[in-house]
């Protein structure tokens, strides 16, 4: 049985929060506010926190903040329904674990706390280079764990974007760099992908290096982008004849999800741009 702290000034979650995580097997201890929350965090031994962002008196990112001061400490979920760009980052800088906006479906809450106690303490920092809503520079493990997680966090900074457009934006980030931690990092946790992301008026900008020695375009015969426009799916005898699973379509779909798609010479570290207007 896990033992799971919820702080929330609002009853009703605290009360939803209990009637879905209970029947699930977990213990649930509940504190209305920040500093309730720090006092049953020093005397108890949770293993997850889900923390409510503003409450009364301390809101619960200087709770964040005081627990990563204090050395090891649960995962901590925030959920709010305050999903702007400096609640987002300062929530990376903190070190939450997930970020979620309220209102949410109870499967999701479910998943999210099944996914925070397999983790454990296990899960590594996220270093952060610079955390201005226009400009985040991040520093992120090769692991997919961590990749996961940050993919949640930032597709949160287009909330004001329209949905399609967010989707978009979303797919693309996530196959390339799920590219960069698999194939350029190798799955090695010791080494890190570098990500930024610039926001202008009219533009949107992401750029992700790997450290990998890269990669050539004329390797990847496995791999739908090599071929002609009109000849998509050539790459699926060539994976078929070397025993890979079905796919390829990756770096395809990204180029026409985006408006610009760049790599540098030695192909391990890429950008893609898409235009706002």
């Amino acid at each position: 049985m896990s033992r799971i702290l919820v702080v929330d000034d609002d009853r009703t979650t605290r009360e939803l929060m209990r009637i879905q995580l209970k029947p699930a097997g977990h213990e649930i201890e509940e504190a209305e506010n920040g500093e309730d929350a720090l006092r049953k965090i020093q005397k108890g031994n949770f293993d997850l926190i889900l923390l409510d962002v503003w409450m009364p008196g301390m809101d619960g990112l200087e709770v964040l903040a005081r627990l990563r001061t204090q050395g090891p400490h649960p995962p901590v979920i925030v959920m709010t329904a305050d999903d702007t760009s400096e609640t987002v980052l300062r929530a990376i800088r903190e070190q939450a674990y997930r970020f979620v906006t309220k209102p949410f479906a109870p499967r999701d809450v479910l998943d999210l706390v099944a996914g925070a106690l397999e983790s454990g303490n296990r899960a590594r920092p996220i270093e952060v280079v610079s955390a201005r809503s226009n400009w985040v520079e991040l520093l992120v493990p090769c692991d997919l764990e961590s990749a996961e997680r940050i993919q949640g966090f930032l597709a949160k900074l287009d909330s004001d974007l329209p949905q399609e457009v967010r989707s978009k934006i979303g797919m693309a980030f996530r196959e390339l760099l799920f590219n960069a931690v698999e194939w350029g990092g190798k799955l090695d946790p010791n080494q890190r992908v570098r990500i930024s992301y610039v926001r202008g008026r009219r533009v949107l900008l992401y750029r992700i290096a790997d450290p990998g020695r890269g990669f050539k375009f004329k390797d990847l015969d496995h791999a739908a982008i090599t071929y002609p426009e009109d000849d998509p799916f050539t790459h699926t005898e060539v994976r078929e004849q070397k025993g890979l699973r079905p796919g390829g379509l990756g770096l395809l779909m990204t180029k026409a999800m985006v408006d610009d798609l760049i790599y540098n010479e030695a192909h391990n570290e890429v950008m893609f741009i898409k235009y706002l207007d």
